[in-house]
């Protein structure tokens, strides 16, 4: 048998050379392109920290505002200021609230549909109705 010839040798080499340099190339230019997407998200997220990092300090701002306009020493300065002639309630007027709020506020929004409707009270024959309502919280 006959060795094959040299040039066809030198051809293949050159041939998967080639093909090595351009895959490790392109390998090459997907990794840079990765890097620069990465690069690019982390500018926005940085972006985004610095707006919430703002809203952040605006918000405290208002809400030191908040809590120097309801102070009570602020209020009975306006109130004198403006010549209101309100006074710090008593005690006895103060009621207090021991359930949720949410909890109170549903109730009292659903109260007409848990009550015992008048029509089935006048009529002696049939049970009082009620409608079911289920709701969640969340």
């Amino acid at each position: 048998m006959k060795p094959p010839p040299t040039n066809a040798l030198v051809n293949r080499a050159i041939l998967l050379t080639l093909a090595l340099l351009v895959f490790s190339g392109s390998l090459g230019l997907g990794a840079v392109w990765m890097r620069q997407g990465i690069s690019q998200a982390a500018n926005e997220s940085r972006a985004i920290h610095v707006q919430i990092a703002d809203v952040e300090r605006r918000l405290d701002d208002v809400n030191a505002l908040v809590a120097a306009a309801v102070n009570p020493d602020a209020l009975l300065k306006k109130n004198q200021s403006m010549s209101l002639g309100l006074v710090t309630p008593r005690e006895i007027q103060v009621q207090r609230v021991n359930v949720s709020p949410e909890l109170r506020l549903a109730e009292k929004r659903n109260r007409e549909i848990f009550r015992v409707s008048v029509a089935s009270l006048e009529t002696p024959a049939r049970a009082p109705s009620f409608q079911f309502v289920t709701a969640a919280l969340r």
